[in-house]
């Protein structure tokens, strides 16, 4: 049996199937690899809302920094309510606000934490402004990458004063980049996704670096993170620390 496009690999296990029409991230079809990873698993398919009880607000702190641009603090939120069938949840983003707001759809059934979906389709779009790239290269190299080139370990993280368990899912989609002279100053760009079944909505944080080969500041660093978890601290991104985690067949 053929596996799924991308396309609905990657939305249908986050409940988006219903926002195809309207939301491009990740969105570009492609031929579909015959597996999942572990990351692909731990960060796009699943339940992470299981355990939230609507109607209930998602809050996380986001924050930009770096040498390249002014730095800046804002806010993200994810509403959470009940489907019309009285089930866990139907889903509205305020990614940002003011002009920096990214605007996509409502999700009238969501099961995956958005947040995630609603940070990259931001960090591509910004991708495409700083490089005047294609925004669907951007997408394919992210989704690659979490396919075929991404590293998954266990950690301990602090929320709300108590060390917890979480996993960590690290990629680098642009360092092999056969493009990357296009746009060198990022392409050792550094993608950090923690995740933890013990916080609300599953998702901890995530966090974007990218600088030059050994630098102690990045040229661009964004965080999100939720309330009550401590802010992840920048590392310096160790590529050859990397390992690919081969797919898991179902």
């Amino acid at each position: 049996m053929n596996r799924p496009t991308l396309l609905h690999r990657l939305l249908a296990p986050l409940g988006l199937v219903a926002a195809l029409s309207t939301l491009p991230v990740l969105a570009q079809t492609a031929p579909p690899p015959p597996d999942y990873s572990a990351a692909e698993r731990l960060l796009l398919m699943g339940n992470q809302l299981q355990q939230v009880r609507p109607p209930t607000t998602l809050t996380y702190r986001f924050q930009r920094s770096g040498t390249l641009e002014p730095p800046f603090e804002d806010q993200v939120g994810i509403q959470l309510t009940r489907q019309a069938d009285g089930q866990c949840c139907a889903a509205t983003g305020a990614f940002l606000t003011g002009e920096r707001r990214v605007t996509l759809p409502d999700l009238e059934q969501a099961q995956g934490n958005p947040v995630t979906l609603y940070f990259l389709e931001h960090d591509i779009r910004e991708m495409q402004r700083l490089t005047k790239g294609q925004a669907h290269y951007f997408r394919k190299r992210i989704r690659m990458a979490l396919y075929q080139g991404a590293q998954v370990r266990d950690v301990r993280f602090s929320y709300r004063g108590q060390t917890l368990a979480g996993q960590e899912i690290v990629i680098q989609p642009y360092l092999d980049d056969p493009n990357r002279a296009r746009f060198e100053q990022l392409a050792r760009k550094q993608y950090v996704f923690l995740l933890s079944t013990a916080v609300p909505g599953t998702v901890v944080s995530i966090r974007t670096t990218a600088g030059p080969e050994g630098g102690s500041s990045p040229l661009i660093e964004e965080a999100l993170w939720i309330d009550g978890a401590t802010r992840p601290a920048y590392t310096p991104a160790a590529s050859a620390a990397l390992t690919r985690t081969p797919p898991v067949r179902p």
